[in-house]
């Protein structure tokens, strides 16, 4: 139990790592780089589209948002992008 968590923390920290990266690479296009700045804030901003009281909806939101966010950030962006990104995580 114990070594999977670790498992799913390093694979959390990796993909935070990806994420910084992308949005400071040079040849990320903006409309990508926007994209990621608001999963950021979304994840970040104390209000959300649809408040967290209302039952499971509230919750959702988030769990909706923003993948969906990074998705559309991962489509705008060219593939070597994304791998020279990804290679830059392995070599480290």
């Amino acid at each position: 139990m114990f070594e999977r968590l670790k498992s799913i923390a390093t694979k959390l920290k990796s993909e935070f790592d990806f994420y910084k990266r992308l949005q400071q690479h040079p040849q990320t296009p903006k409309i990508a780089k926007f994209f990621l700045w608001l999963a950021i804030g979304y994840t970040l901003l104390p209000f959300d589209l649809i408040p967290d009281f209302i039952p499971v909806l509230g919750q959702l939101d988030e769990l909706v948002i923003i993948p969906l966010l990074l998705f559309c950030a991962l489509k705008c962006t060219p593939q070597f992008v994304i791998d020279s990104c990804r290679a830059q995580i392995i070599s480290d």
